[in-house]
């Protein structure tokens, strides 16, 4: 399935080359004239669920509450969230908190920060961003805007093991994200056999294809975020209206 997303940076809704985030030479795809708000509302007008809002920095707050109120309980907010803030983003109209910097210090899991954000929201309001970069042969859990590798290694015992604190993951593939130039197939793959609950995937999609790619390589297992190819963000390769469609079929067909 498909799943949509607000990027925020600076207060706008953009699109950027996610490697980049952290360094001088941040690299903007795309910077939206309309606000968070306008798309929000089109999700929700179109029964697009899971999406989320993740603020990239300071100054996004206005932006996101803007969004999360024109479609309650229908997004995600990710992007500096502790176990202090983690319930004013739920009251303010989020279904779950995505955290994943906060939970991890000095590149290691901070397993008390994690018990203590689990049991303030409960594991079915939170999503754990495990967002990753390749080093060898295996995925590492990076951190402070994808700059900071932790000693973490996506793996199927980590995703076991960290499936117990909340409902679903998002993992972005750092090296492709904002790319359009292909999924991480390989990563995709790891993800549908390892994954024992709800993922999303996001990193380098550029055509309808690569959503239906990763329905077949994730065993119906992997969501797909799509963002700097989709037409509303302004790219060529995926028309947001397909996408819609490809979730109603996909609905009907699950019925």
């Amino acid at each position: 399935m498909f799943r949509p997303c607000i990027d925020l940076h600076e207060g706008k809704v953009k699109q950027i080359v996610g490697g980049t985030l952290g360094d001088s030479g941040l690299r903007t795809n795309f910077v939206s004239e309309r606000p968070a708000e306008w798309y929000a509302d089109l999700y929700r007008r179109d029964a697009l669920t899971g999406g989320h809002v993740i603020m990239l920095g300071p100054g996004n707050e206005a932006a996101a509450r803007a969004a999360l109120g024109a479609y309650p309980a229908g997004l995600q907010i990710g992007g500096g969230i502790t176990a202090a803030n983690a319930r004013d983003w739920l009251a303010a109209g989020a279904s779950h908190v995505i955290v994943t910097s906060w939970v991890f210090r000095e590149g290691r899991v901070d397993w008390t920060r994690l018990e203590e954000l689990s049991q303030t929201v409960g594991p079915a309001r939170l999503v754990l961003d495990l967002s990753c970069r390749r080093r060898g042969s295996e995925y590492f859990v990076v951190t402070d805007r994808w700059q900071k590798f932790t000693d973490l290694a996506v793996t199927a015992a980590t995703l076991e093991t960290f499936a117990k604190y909340c409902a679903e993951f998002l993992i972005h593939a750092v090296d492709v994200e904002g790319l359009c130039q292909g999924i991480d197939t390989e990563l995709v793959a790891k993800l549908g056999a390892w994954t024992p609950i709800p993922t999303t995937y996001a990193g380098g999609a550029r055509s309808p294809a690569d959503l239906a790619e990763v329905t077949r390589l994730g065993q119906g297992r992997i969501d797909l975020t799509i963002g700097s190819a989709l037409d509303i963000f302004g790219g060529q390769g995926v028309k947001y209206a397909d996408l819609v469609a490809f979730n109603q079929r996909a609905s009907a067909n699950q019925n």
